[in-house]
């Protein structure tokens, strides 16, 4: 009996969920590879997350350390919420990918090399004084060598292309093996490949063997084991797998359409918010303006002109962006004006960890301007409600006059999940708060600065609008008229209007919810992109009957109106955030009433599942 007869009878095992890492140098296709593994399997109805982390350098030197790409990609059919703690799969094009990412593979679980990549000069760059498919030292773990670049040269050795053309295609063949470990279909990849490289048929024919390649001789190794993961049980409806980048733009569109203003965006390219812009750039058709500016200043300078012209403005940046923002973004608070600033968060300070996750912009966000000049903060928590998010920031913006700063992180931009496709026809209106009428009941003419007496928004009158001809800038304004005013009693009217017109906000945002315990021993505290780990760690310890909630926070200024009475319920309240404790530094000034602990993570990686649930349990005794 042939390997391939062994292998095609032995039975598939049936998985819940899987984690698999794809890791090699930044030049060897990995963010394609588990792109396409992802894609597949969310075509096939499992629920995804997914975690890409690379370099900050364009192109790192081979073989180094510090240049490792990787992608991973957790699958389930049970809820997938975090891309994984631990890896099942481990798939290590050279030395420095296996031993950059080993520690995240226990002990049985699978690697699978190309040890074609374990040169002496390889092994050398990575550090090791051996090479580790020699030495044992990996004889804990289910181990498959497999020589994949030299097999993908033969693959593809008679279309006549270069050494290095020919080495591109090797992520493909590894693509291919792990297609055929988790019985998944190649239809999808080959679709794709056609039409990305349509004008380049050697290059598809190339990919196109390596792929098959890989996937035929994965059913040759008797040694290589097979699963299989059903599909996830969700609620029924249009999906498609999305990245945080792609549906904060796709809500913005959204926004546009409902609120009936066209949508302008003038941004700078910065890691990791550039694929708004990019993805905004193509959807020119739906009325879209976009405008990449010279630098960050320059951007959100021409988003307040928009803003002022009568359009949904927005401006994309990151922390070293928005400190160079600030100055403006104080301009719109003064003038009022609705105005959406994305911070899509990365470590910092200064340039920082420019393709690593963060949530250090917080307090820069909340207090980063001179003088009182509140804004309203929101975050995004998962990549799919980017979307919702960036529809709700525009929503707030144009409805209270205001600028509204979004704050998403690296994690989320990047990474990606299923996401059920909204009817915008079914999402809540957007009215925004324009000036209708010529003249006021009372017959008095336009005063820019009269406001709604409920949420204290002024009416926002566009230039061209007859009989609304007046004035805004930075100096203070006179209460109703505008006019540039130095009166002292005045500017300290005008300063708590300003606030009080953002707190009012809370009137109209959802209130806090609780997931688990309503009440209890232990109430965790978090905000943003760490949702996804802290709902699966309060989660498994509420199932084993811990009196544990999770209270997370997506409004920040204003908090949810009910947040004081939702701390009351709980003996002990901890807060876990990607910084050295900046909400809770918030919070203690908002909310001084509570004792709040805290649990802070700041290495540019997301909190793990296994160290949340070790920091509750050391609360709960």
């Amino acid at each position: 009996m042939s390997n391939t007869d062994t292998v095609k009878r032995k039975e598939r095992e049936s998985l819940e969920e899987v984690v698999i890492r794809f890791v090699g140098d930044s030049g060897d296709g990995m963010q394609l590879t588990g792109s396409q593994f992802s894609g597949t399997s969310a075509l096939l109805g499992n629920d995804i997350a997914t975690f890409p982390n690379y370099p900050a350098e364009i192109r790192a030197p081979q073989g180094s350390v510090y240049g490792v790409s990787g992608f991973q990609v957790h699958i389930g059919q049970v809820e997938v919420a975090t891309p994984g703690d631990e890896v099942d799969v481990l798939v290590a094009m050279n030395p420095a990918a296996l031993k950059t990412n080993i520690s995240a593979v226990p002990a049985g679980k699978t690697i699978i090399v190309d040890t074609d990549g374990f040169t002496a000069k390889n092994l050398a760059k990575a550090g090791y004084e051996s090479n580790p498919l020699e030495d044992g030292s990996l004889e804990k773990y289910q181990l498959i060598e497999a020589p994949i670049t030299s097999l993908t040269r033969t693959a593809i050795l008679d279309l006549g292309l270069d050494n290095k053309s020919m080495n591109r295609s090797k992520n493909m063949f590894a693509l291919g093996m792990v297609f055929w470990m988790f019985n998944r279909p190649l239809t999808h990849t080959i679709n794709f490949l056609k039409k990305k490289f349509a004008s380049k048929p050697l290059v598809i024919e190339a990919n196109e063997r390596a792929l098959k390649a890989g996937y035929n001789y994965a059913e040759t190794l008797e040694l290589l084991p097979v699963y299989k993961v059903p599909p996830a049980k969700m609620e029924k409806g249009t999906y498609r797998i999305i990245m945080g980048n792609t549906a904060l733009a796709w809500g913005l569109l959204a926004a546009s359409e409902k609120s009936g203003l066209p949508l302008f965006l003038g941004s700078y390219p910065i890691t990791p918010a550039s694929d708004i812009l990019h993805e905004l750039s193509r959807h020119m058709h739906f009325g879209a303006k976009v405008f990449q500016a010279e630098d960050e200043i320059a951007g959100v300078g021409s988003a307040l002109g928009a803003a002022f012209a009568g359009n949904l403005a927005v401006t994309t940046t990151s922390g070293p962006g928005l400190a160079l923002k600030t100055e403006t973004i104080g301009l719109a608070m003064m003038t009022e004006l609705p105005l959406v600033i994305v911070d899509v968060q990365r470590g910092g300070p200064s340039t920082g960890l420019p393709t690593k996750t963060e949530q250090a912009d917080l307090l820069q966000a909340l207090y980063g301007r001179n003088g009182e000049s509140p804004v309203v903060v929101i975050a995004a928590s998962a990549p799919a409600n980017c979307f919702d998010y960036a529809y709700m920031a525009a929503k707030l913006a144009l409805e209270h006059v205001t600028p509204v700063l979004l704050l998403t992180d690296g994690y989320l931009a990047n990474g990606s999940e299923p996401w059920r496709i909204k009817k915008v026809a079914d999402m809540p209106p957007i009215k925004p708060h324009l000036a209708k009428a010529k003249e006021s009941e009372n017959g008095a003419p336009y005063l820019p600065y009269q406001r709604d007496k409920e949420s204290l928004a002024r009416y926002w009158a566009i230039p061209g609008m007859p009989g609304f001809e007046h004035r805004v800038g930075g100096l203070e304004k006179e209460n109703l008229t505008g006019n540039v005013s130095y009166d002292p009693k005045n500017h300290e009217y005008m300063c708590k209007i300003r606030a009080e017109k953002i707190a009012r906000i809370a009137e109209v945002i959802p209130e806090l919810t609780v997931e688990g315990a309503q009440e209890g021993d232990l109430l965790v505290v978090g905000w943003g992109g760490t949702y996804g780990s802290l709902h699966m760690a309060v989660k498994s310890l509420y199932e084993q009957g811990a009196s544990i909630g999770l209270a997370h926070f997506n409004y920040i200024n204003p908090l949810p109106k009910n947040t004081a009475e939702v701390f009351s319920r709980f003996k002990k309240i901890v807060v876990c955030e990607l910084n050295l404790g900046q909400f809770v530094v918030y919070l203690r000034n908002e909310l001084p009433d509570f004792r709040y602990l805290k649990f802070n993570k700041i290495q540019g990686l997301p909190f793990a599942v296994t160290e949340l649930r070790d920091k509750f349990n050391s609360l709960l005794k």
